[in-house]
């Protein structure tokens, strides 16, 4: 899989970046966490009800556009079809080319549908969640947004959830 993704997003090597570009990624402050606890599912995969949530930016037709920054989400229906689903994530770190092809290589709509129909997974949620990504200071997904949509994944009652990032 590695290899397809590398194929499909052309990451601007560090030296092709401007100066000030290449500053940013080498002193970007990223999180670090001791606790992160893995909790092995509570029942077989075949029985478990599945969400998406990604950093991919994407949201349905005419729902409002994501902006840098932007720690908001927006839901998207599990039922939707992925033409009806556009990415207004922008950056210099990939090539969206790949998305716009096939949305199922950073938002895997349909695959996950089809595992359900096809039994591999119990059900999905019947709203997938995405956010924005390429955040420089993503506090309010961390204490606001993002709380409120696992929130909102357990009221549904998902017993995990892919999170895809772009």
């Amino acid at each position: 899989m590695i290899c397809v993704l590398e194929s499909f997003y052309k990451m601007p090597r560090i030296e092709d970046l401007t100066e000030v570009q290449r500053q940013t990624v080498l002193n970007f402050p990223c999180f670090e966490y001791d606790d992160t606890p893995f909790v092995p599912p509570g029942k077989p995969v075949h029985q478990i009800r599945l969400a998406l949530v990604t950093t991919a930016g994407v949201h349905l037709r005419g729902d409002k556009t994501f902006t840098a920054g932007d720690q908001t989400y927006r839901v998207i229906p599990s039922n939707i079809a992925a033409r009806d689903i556009i990415q207004s994530h922008s950056s210099i770190g990939f090539d969206r080319t790949a998305a716009y092809r096939d949305l199922n290589v950073t938002f895997p709509i349909d695959r996950l549908n089809e595992m359900a129909e096809r039994g591999i997974i119990g059900s999905t949620t019947a709203r997938y969640y995405s956010f924005m990504g390429a955040q420089t200071n993503p506090r309010r997904i961390l204490e606001e947004t993002g709380p409120e949509v696992a929130r909102l994944l357990l009221k549904e009652g998902a017993d995990a959830a892919i999170l895809t990032p772009t």
